[in-house]
């Protein structure tokens, strides 16, 4: 059972209602068990923020790191022990601002790891301030009349290798989900799962949202499934895209 990979008697979560990360949790947590991850094969490494707090939910070992450490921190373990699968799970601001150098040099030595990312698109836990992937133009505490610069295009640095894997999700599509996430930790190398994710009481509300479930339907209206095998997605497509599976 997916649920024995869970610390269950903590639950409920400290998530706000209608966080998406739950979601993301659970899809994991499926993954995992149906591909025979558990306590003796595998890691999780957790970073700042709410996305963070999931590693302390899963029964087995994890990693609460510093803020922005969650790949050098996953590089290390799975230089010790190459046999154990390495999931980090953290959230954009985390993992693409102050984490960001450290993204840079993972996927370029294209360390055997596999990435999840809640994007959703704001400093969630601090307030809701503008980050490395708010859309310009979209209002925050720290930017009320707009955010003035063009958000990070994650694809396109992911892609700068010769060998690469990114996916692109949402919450809503839950089966797409948990296919991103089972691809990503089979794949031999440096994995990147780009997960749309909904904050309804620091981003949401702000943008005139009433409910997390808007934000969801959201997803499902404005999101669109690419076809397989295109060499890149285009904004608002939800799809994977990845070169030189075999290693060097």
């Amino acid at each position: 059972m997916f649920k024995d990979l869970l610390k269950t008697h903590l639950f409920p979560t400290s998530w706000c209602p209608g966080c998406g990360i739950g979601g993301i949790m659970a899809q994991l947590a499926m993954a995992m068990d149906e591909m025979g991850l558990n306590q003796s094969n595998s890691v999780v490494v957790g970073g700042i923020g709410c996305t963070g707090r999931m590693a302390g939910y899963f029964n087995l070992d994890s990693v609460y790191t510093l803020h922005g450490r969650t790949l050098p921190v996953a590089q290390g373990i799975k230089m010790v022990n190459p046999s154990l699968k390495v999931i980090i799970i953290s959230g954009d601001g985390d993992l693409a601002s102050i984490g960001g150098n450290h993204l840079i040099h993972a996927l370029r030595r294209n360390v055997d790891l596999a990435v999840l990312c809640n994007n959703n698109e704001v400093y969630g836990l601090t307030g809701g301030q503008a980050g490395p992937t708010t859309p310009q133009g979209t209002p925050t505490v720290s930017s009320p009349d707009g955010s003035p610069y063009e958000p990070l295009n994650l694809q396109g640095l992911l892609k700068t290798g010769s060998r690469y894997f990114y996916a692109r999700t949402t919450v809503y599509h839950q089966v797409h989900l948990k296919r991103c996430i089972k691809e990503a930790i089979q794949w031999p190398g440096f994995a990147f799962v780009d997960i749309a994710s909904q904050c309804i009481e620091n981003n949401g509300r702000r943008l005139g949202f009433k409910t997390g479930y808007e934000m969801l339907a959201m997803f499902r209206d404005k999101y669109k499934r690419a076809p397989d095998g295109v060499e890149s997605l285009a904004p608002l497509e939800i799809g994977l895209v990845k070169r030189g599976e075999e290693q060097p």
